[in-house]
Formats: structure tokens, C-alpha cells, sequence
């Protein structure tokens, strides 16, 4: 279960990972042994699941964010979803309720690297039924972090 202290170190990473123990520890008021304990802990029992820089897409060729809502059926469902879930272009990939199977959030350069890699990746799929896709037109918000509650359970 995480404590105060915890989903305080958690925000205060999630923020800015690249915050010193020191800095972490003065936040949290412990000593920076104590603070690098509870990190390790954090990080051992799944709460911190891995450390990232955020990227700007269109500085590396990806500047295009499409989400594709995949019909898929039921055979060959999971090995499309482990190739997909291979690809570096996803982003994200959820099975979903409603009309749908699948909602896949992709970044490519283009639209011409949105139809071939639909046409070359996801269509020749034995499981998959129907696409549709929606391309991006401005991202007003996006983000990886989530919010913590006071009263969180962990």
C-alpha cells in the first residue's frame, strides 16, 4: 500500500524524473538514504514501471498521430496483437469495449507512412476484420502521467 510520502515521490517524479535525491528528499522531508530506499522500493514492487524522456515526435520523424479502431476476430487475435504490439510506431494498443476490438494509438512522419504501414502491417493480419482511422489534426493535450489522489491504494 503507498503512503503520503510515496505518491509524493511518485508526482514528484513523474514530473521531472530527473530530480536529484537530494531534491527528492527535501520534498518529501527525508533523509536522502531513506528517500532512495522508498524509490527502490517504488520501482521493485511495479508502482515506478520504467524512467523516460519525453521526445518532441516531430524532431524524430513522427510527426503524425493517428488512431486506428481495429475489428479483429477472435482467431488469430492474440498473435495479431503481439506483432502490433512489436512495432514501434504504437504507441498504444487497448482492447476495447463496444463496436470495436481494438483502439491503437500510432505516430508516423506521414500520411503516406499511415497507409503503408496499414497496408503492409496491420490489413495483412489474418485476424484483422475492418480499420478505421483517425489522424490528428492538433494536440491541444498529451501526456503519459496520471493523476494521484490524496488517498490513493497502491
Amino acid at each position: 500500500m503507498l503512503d503520503q510520502t510515496d505518491r509524493k515521490i511518485c508526482a514528484l517524479l513523474q514530473n521531472n524524473a530527473r530530480a536529484s535525491s537530494t531534491e527528492v528528499a527535501q520534498a518529501v522531508s527525508l533523509s536522502v538514504s531513506a528517500a532512495n530506499e522508498r524509490i527502490r522500493r517504488l520501482a521493485a514492487t511495479g508502482a515506478i514501471t520504467g524512467w523516460r524522456a519525453a521526445l518532441a515526435p516531430d524532431r524524430f520523424d513522427a510527426a503524425l498521430c493517428a488512431f486506428v479502431l481495429i475489428d479483429m476476430d477472435f482467431d488469430g487475435e492474440d498473435t495479431a496483437v503481439a506483432a502490433l504490439s512489436l512495432r514501434d510506431e504504437v504507441q498504444e494498443l487497448h482492447h476495447i469495449s463496444g463496436p470495436h476490438s481494438y483502439l491503437m494509438k500510432l505516430r508516423l512522419a506521414d500520411t503516406k507512412a499511415l497507409q503503408n504501414f496499414l497496408g503492409n502491417v496491420v490489413k495483412p493480419l489474418p485476424a484483422v476484420s475492418r480499420t478505421e482511422t483517425i489522424i490528428t489534426l492538433d494536440t491541444a493535450k498529451e501526456t503519459s502521467a496520471i493523476a494521484i489522489p490524496e488517498g490513493a491504494n497502491g
